[in-house]
């Protein structure tokens, strides 16, 4: 599949992942067959991987989290939390550092 993906569904492609979609249903969703759907998923995928040292938002329990990440795992990430951008309310649940799986990133940000 050599046709540009629009940006409509990438970003349908990634909150799919995200949520934890199967291959099968994002290729329901896009009408298109499972072999084409992997294609696009795998090219999504790449462009959405995190890196050690990008600061990313992510809920937890409810809560609105910012952090850095510090280590990648297979599907998850080990995140620094950043206190000041984040709800103080989970200071008390958390440690400085969790892990967050990559399904439950919301984005990626700029914290200056």
């Amino acid at each position: 599949m050599a046709k540009k993906i629009s940006s409509e569904t990438k970003t349908m492609v990634e909150t799919q992942l995200r949520k934890g979609t199967s291959n099968s249903r994002i290729a329901s969703l896009l009408g298109v067959s499972y072999e084409e759907a992997l294609e696009v998923v795998d090219r999504i995928k790449e462009s959405i991987r995190p890196d050690v040292g990008d600061k990313i938002r992510f809920t937890f329990r409810d809560h609105k989290m910012v952090g850095t990440i510090q280590k990648l795992l297979t599907n998850s990430a080990v995140v620094e939390i950043n206190w000041d951008k984040s709800s103080s309310i989970m200071r008390d649940i958390c440690e400085d550092k969790t892990i967050v799986n990559f399904k439950d990133i919301d984005e990626f940000v700029n914290v200056d």
